[in-house]
């Protein structure tokens, strides 16, 4: 099975300590966010866990640390660096900050594991598709040489989004293409691979590459393993990644970025991550009496023998 550590919330920036105890120890408690009282329970063992995903904007406070993970497990590490600033992203680290840490990042784990995300891609009258162009090729100058790939998606125009960013321009499809080509032209002149992430939209004349950033074959190749070819449906819409186990939770990422779909509600943020109690095997809270725990189904995926199961 894959392990995802950050799709709900930037476990790596916030709650550095608790993830890696929760390696420590060996099994993490996982809240459904659909029907709360359920709680899965999953082993953090490398004879099931197949490989271990990061995703972050501030790999920093896990870095002296990361070898604890990486000596035992496969992994692999997005890192989203996009072109904003504070007034959009006030939580996270400076462009040139970020662009630091990546390649301390990738010198530690090779360039092979490490994708780097210029996700989402939006307009506003700050941020024009000159803006996009310049940054994106300042940021190609340092990254290119230290990434295995980068991936974009456009800014999904959720009502939610309508209001925290009242500036935004709604993406034509004109908009769209016009972005495409540019970002395909920059990543061309560097040699980089480039591709869309949760979209059908064909952009393979401007040499970017279709949907599917974190697939078997991926993280196969990132690691040197061998995945069994199995079937999948993908994350959600227009998605073909592999679907993975998230354990972290919603409305838990202090960073205020105003185009998040992970926070209903940043107060609410803000109070969850001061109830986050590092020791506890749930990243928010501790099992409540009228909870239900449930042992995950947890298959490793790897080709060849020595597979094991466990469905407790």
């Amino acid at each position: 099975m894959i392990i995802n550590t950050g799709a709900r919330t930037d476990t790596v920036q916030y709650y550095a300590p608790w993830l890696l105890r929760r390696f420590e120890e060996g099994y993490v408690l996982a809240r459904n966010p659909l029907f709360p009282n359920k709680v899965t329970r999953y082993q953090l063992d490398p004879a099931v866990v197949d490989c271990v995903v990061f995703c972050s904007k501030d790999y920093r406070p896990i870095l002296p640390r990361l070898h604890e993970v990486t000596d035992r497990f496969n992994t692999y590490f997005y890192y989203t660096i996009t072109a904003y600033g504070k007034d959009i992203e006030p939580g996270v680290p400076s462009v040139e900050q970020s662009m630091e840490t990546l390649v301390e990042l990738a010198d530690q784990v090779g360039p092979r594991r490490v994708a780097w995300r210029y996700d989402p891609v939006l307009l506003t009258p700050t941020y024009t598709l000159e803006r996009h162009r310049e940054t994106f090729s300042r940021m190609c100058d340092v990254l290119a040489p230290h990434v295995d790939r980068c991936i974009f998606s456009f800014v999904e125009m959720y009502r939610k989004l309508r209001l925290n960013m009242p500036e935004l321009i709604p993406l034509s499809v004109e908009d769209m293409d016009d972005l495409a080509r540019t970002l395909g032209s920059v990543a061309a002149e560097h040699g980089l691979w480039l591709q869309t992430c949760g979209t059908n939209g064909d952009f393979s004349r401007y040499g970017i590459h279709p949907s599917g950033c974190m697939t078997l074959d991926v993280l196969g190749y990132a690691n040197g393993v061998e995945f069994r070819p199995l079937r999948h449906r993908g994350m959600r819409a227009g998605c073909h990644c592999f679907e993975a186990r998230d354990i972290g939770a919603y409305d838990t990422c202090p960073n205020g970025c105003r185009y998040c779909y992970a926070n209903r509600d940043h107060r609410r943020a803000a109070e969850n991550h001061r109830r986050h109690d590092p020791e506890s095997p749930l990243l928010i809270g501790s099992i409540r009496p009228e909870d239900t725990v449930n042992q995950g189904v947890q298959r490793s995926l790897l080709a060849g023998g020595g597979q094991r199961t466990l469905e407790w």
